[in-house]
């Protein structure tokens, strides 16, 4: 038998316009977190309007600007603002072209859990960031739905990133909210890829002349002087020519013949022709000189 209620009202969803503003208008202490993400703060009364609905939960709602016929999707992080009005991040509302007190018609809505999503960053500082896709992912966090087109914005170390929703799977909105999502970069705004120059050949090492790291010929030389005595008669005693130009020891020319695990041992003394063809070293005598006395011998 069928009966027929007319007290019985049909389920109807959510579907109602708010003035809204940005979280910087919210009365009380500033609200950073809801900058943060990509949730709006409603009135107690759209909670009360949704707990009566037959909605599926999460609550995700479609925002649309009818003016300019932009769109984009959302959740709700509370119930707590003046009634009549709702409270967005402010890249959201650039997104929408809203300005301050704006008419937002919203309705809610259920869309498909994301598996992939493709960004593309608005500036080339993201490239700094060490791990991108795990800033991004620990952002995303705050987040419940993405919609392709968006400008979103993130926060990291004091400093806000903006990446532009390239494409969403399976569809153009997308819930976030416990998922696992691929997740894809493409090359940032205004990058350019490095070009590739030649390797420039290495031009040959000049050959070290040995010659040129002697030191000049202008050593000391001992006993180089003119021996005078005391009766005016001068003697030759002037080294010779061949022993003022022996050049000094050779010192500080590497070995370039060397090879690992010998040693050598050079004398630096030279042969000369000198000295019956002796080392210089062996030439020296101790008191090997003669004796000359003051007094002439009588003839």
């Amino acid at each position: 038998m069928f009966s027929f209620n007319p007290f019985h009202e049909p389920v109807r969803p959510f579907n109602t316009q708010y003035r809204c503003y940005s979280v910087s208008m919210l009365p009380g202490n500033e609200r950073r977190d809801v900058e943060k993400g990509g949730k709006i703060i409603m009135p107690p009364s759209s909670l009360d309007h949704l707990a009566r609905l037959n909605i599926v939960y999460p609550m995700l709602f479609k925002l649309t600007n009818k003016k300019t016929n932009r769109i984009t999707h959302c959740g709700v992080l509370e119930f707590v603002a003046d009634e009549g009005k709702v409270y967005l991040p402010y890249w959201m509302m650039r997104n929408l072209l809203l300005e301050e007190g704006g008419m937002l018609h919203i309705e809610n809505s259920t869309l498909p859990v994301a598996t992939f999503s493709k960004f593309q960053p608005q500036s080339e500082d993201f490239l700094d960031i060490t791990n991108p896709k795990a800033v991004l992912e620990n952002a995303l966090r705050n987040f419940a739905c993405l919609t392709t087109g968006d400008l979103i914005a993130i926060d990291y170390n004091n400093k806000i990133y903006e990446f532009c929703v390239l494409e969403t799977r399976p569809q153009k909105a997308v819930s976030i909210i416990e998922c696992d999502m691929n997740v894809d970069f493409d090359a940032p705004v205004g990058y350019k890829e490095p070009e590739h120059r030649p390797a420039v050949k290495e031009e040959a090492e000049p050959v070290i002349n040995e010659s040129d790291l002697l030191p000049a010929n202008n050593s000391f030389i001992a006993f180089r002087g003119k021996g005078n005595r005391l009766d005016g008669k001068s003697k030759g005693t002037e080294l010779p020519t061949e022993a003022l130009n022996v050049p000094p020891p050779t010192r500080g020319i590497p070995d370039y013949n060397y090879e690992l695990g010998t040693l050598r041992f050079i004398r630096t003394a030279k042969t000369e022709k000198i000295n019956n063809g002796k080392p210089l070293e062996d030439a020296f005598s101790a008191f090997g000189g003669k004796g000359w006395t003051l007094r002439q011998k009588e003839r």
